[in-house]
């Protein structure tokens, strides 16, 4: 028997481009997962939020930002992430850590209002909770991207850039 290298064959396997070390597109709807890895990232750490949002800096939106970009596309503020295991997310495991993720955001924001300063959801009794679930979600998904979950979020420029690119 023989076989065909994988050159030559029309049945290629999916390349994974990266950028900064993210596979872009091995993920049938990567530019969605990409949006919501990047909300869960900037979700996830406190640092950043008293850094970034609370300080006013420009280039990374703020929380309500965040959250529009966690739900938006993906309209898991209506349905479950195990909707999408296989094409935003790899397995059941980072679908139901979304899940939590978002349900406790989503919680925290309606009850401030989606147009509340950083500050009041901060100070809301709920949001460690909700740092701790999008934290897990984020380190899960990073994780399995390849990727440092540590490094600092991406700008939403550079986040534009990677999910034109490809």
């Amino acid at each position: 028997m023989t076989v065909q290298s994988s050159e030559k064959s029309s049945r290629r396997g999916r390349r994974s481009t990266k950028m900064e070390g993210m596979p872009l597109n091995d993920m049938p709807w990567w530019r969605w997962r990409s949006n919501v890895r990047s909300a869960l990232h900037m979700l996830s750490d406190p640092s950043f939020q008293r850094d970034v949002w609370l300080a006013g800096a420009d280039g990374y939106g703020d929380v309500t930002d965040a959250v529009y970009r966690l739900v938006e596309d993906t309209w898991l503020d209506n349905w479950s992430a195990e909707k999408y295991v296989g094409t935003i997310f790899r397995d059941s495991q980072e679908a139901v850590l979304v899940d939590s993720a978002v349900l406790r955001v989503l919680r925290i924001m309606h009850q401030v209002g989606p147009d509340a300063p950083v500050s009041v959801y901060m100070d809301n009794p709920g949001w460690p909770e909700a740092v701790r679930a999008a934290r897990d979600a984020h380190v899960a998904l990073a994780t399995s991207d390849g990727e440092d979950p540590d490094t600092a979020p991406r700008t939403l420029e550079v986040l534009r850039i990677m999910t034109r690119a490809a």
